[in-house]
């Protein structure tokens, strides 16, 4: 959903990043990312992030033509993630030229098997903390 807005020039921004699910039994989808994260060479890459707001946003990177023209690489930038709720985005009083986005059509119930992002994150060996005490 992220990748099909920011595609039309629109900016869109993801809050509690660290809450965000990824479906599939616990451990095959830990043994992916740890396997993933562990293929990368230290200097050469390829580098993939560890904290949750960074995995989110390179999911939505391989949603995107990226690398074959520059409306993907646009619409990347376009896209802002964070971990946690920002101060200025808790109530009603949105900045100049932002407005709620509808969420109506991707409330769901959460799958029977499913990870967070956080949970992977503190698998890799991220502290916890970093997003736990907001």
């Amino acid at each position: 959903m992220a990748a099909r807005k920011s595609g039309r020039e629109q900016r869109v921004i993801i809050y509690n990043a660290e809450h965000a699910v990824v479906s599939g039994p616990k451990t095959k989808v830990l043994a992916d990312y740890d396997f993933k994260y562990k293929l990368n060479h230290p200097r050469k890459g390829p580098f993939y992030p560890r904290m949750p707001d960074q995995i989110l946003k390179r999911t939505v990177r391989g949603m995107l033509p990226y690398q074959k023209n520059s409306s993907g690489r646009a619409a990347l930038r376009d896209l802002r993630v964070m971990i946690g709720q920002p101060t200025n985005l808790s109530g009603d009083d949105l900045p100049e030229g932002h407005a709620w986005g509808d969420t109506s059509g991707i409330e769901r119930p959460l799958p029977l098997k499913f990870v967070r992002l956080g949970e992977i994150s503190s698998s890799l060996g991220v502290d916890a903390t970093r997003w736990e005490g907001e």
